[in-house]
């Protein structure tokens, strides 16, 4: 297994945990928070999918697809263009109401999509790269796709977890 095929593979554990987690719930399930300052399963899904859209396009040097194909607008939600999500308020996550599974999942696979056939391209040498030097150390292109790998499947675990709350 080469680096990409390793990538390719870690990027699709993601996809097959969101789908698993949102599959058939309704509008009320998706924005359903186990507690007062919880997050819901539509606030995490697409709050991972934002933060892989928005960090792979950095490292990529391509466009956010939230903006250039109109998920923002698909979404319809209050926040600034470049919003990821971090720093959210218990009221900004309760604004997070997907009207369905389908634009969850919609969202994320062209996510993903662009993700996997950008680090299906990459070899051993280009992890090596730095791509952003605002940390000491300055962050790899590796660190930055396993940091990305990390808070994703985090992200996909905490919402299955909530699933299985919902649904018992």
């Amino acid at each position: 297994m080469n680096v990409a095929d390793l990538l390719v593979d870690g990027f699709g554990r993601v996809r097959e945990v969101v789908h698993q987690a949102v599959d058939g719930l309704t509008a009320e399930q998706l924005a359903a928070r186990p507690g007062p300052e919880a997050n819901s399963i539509g606030w995490l899904v697409w709050h991972l999918a934002r933060v892989q859209d928005d960090h792979v396009a950095g490292v990529a040097g391509t466009d956010q697809l939230w903006t250039a194909a109109d998920w923002r607008e698909k979404f319809d939600l209050p926040f600034p263009a470049g919003d990821i999500g971090y720093g959210h308020s218990s009221e900004d996550v309760a604004q997070v109401r997907p009207e369905s599974p389908d634009l969850l999942t919609g969202y994320y696979d062209a996510v993903h999509e662009h993700t996997v056939s950008w680090v299906a391209g990459l070899d051993a040498a280009a992890l090596d790269k730095v791509v952003d030097e605002g940390w000491n150390p300055p962050v790899t292109l590796g660190v930055r796709l396993v940091s990305v790998l990390s808070d994703d499947l985090q992200h996909a675990g905490q919402a299955a977890y909530v699933r299985g709350l919902l649904l018992g």
